[in-house]
C-alpha cells in the first residue's frame, strides 16, 4: 500500500525532492517507492538516466525520513 495522497505527506515529497533537485514532474516517479519494499526499489545502473533511479531512492529515503517512517523491507 502507498503513501496515501494528504496535504501534510505532498508537502514533503515536494520539499524532499527539492533537497535533491528532482525536477516536478519526476514527483509521479517517487510515489510508487513509497509503497514497495526496500529491496524492490531501482539501483543506479551508471547510465546516466533522467532522472537517475540513485536520485528516486534518496528522494524516497527522505520522505520516510521526514515522515518518520521506517522503511520498508522484504
Amino acid at each position: 500500500m502507498g503513501l496515501p495522497r494528504t496535504p501534510e505527506n505532498e508537502a514533503v515529497i515536494v520539499a524532499a525532492c527539492d533537497e535533491f533537485g528532482l525536477q516536478e514532474w519526476y514527483r509521479d516517479c517517487v510515489r510508487p517507492l513509497l509503497g514497495v519494499d526496500e529491496s524492490e526499489w531501482p539501483r543506479c545502473c551508471g547510465g546516466q538516466c533522467e532522472p537517475c533511479s540513485q536520485t528516486l531512492v534518496n528522494v524516497a529515503r527522505r520522505v520516510h525520513e521526514k515522515l518518520g517512517l521506517a522503511p520498508s523491507a522484504g
